[in-house]
């Protein structure tokens, strides 16, 4: 599968009509990220199951701001409308293939009950403050 180009009119729709999505962010300028570029899109042909996208971080600044993007590349993989992976810098073939493993065996009801959890604490630390 072709990685899908992602936009400020296109992200949310496209990340919530999509269980499992990896995003790179990166830039044409970006030397690390003309090397991960290739391990990328092979991946994406191998997991075909999966929606590989991509954010120019200098064509949609806005995208690249709202999710603090402060390094390129990037690799954030959402499940379920939930971000369980952001890291910057080139994975390896062997590196990324772990992570697409480490996520799709990720139990997203135990994911949401321990976000709910330290939400709660947050808010209980807040009011005892």
């Amino acid at each position: 599968m072709a990685t899908v180009e992602l936009t400020k009119e296109n992200f949310d729709r496209t990340v919530s009509e999509n269980d499992f999505i990896l995003i790179d962010f990166w830039a044409s300028w970006c030397g690390p990220c003309r090397q991960f570029a290739p391990v990328y899109e092979k991946a994406s042909e191998r997991h075909e199951d999966l929606v590989f996208a991509k954010v120019d971080t200098e064509a949609q600044q806005e995208l690249a701001a709202a999710f603090e993007i402060r390094s390129i590349p990037t690799l954030m993989i959402v499940r379920d409308n939930v971000a369980v992976f952001a890291q910057p810098g080139a994975l390896p073939e062997t590196a990324l293939e772990d992570v697409i493993g480490q996520a799709r065996a990720l139990d997203m009801d135990e994911v949401r009950k321990s976000m709910a959890e330290a939400e709660a604490k947050a808010k209980n630390g807040e009011a005892a403050q």
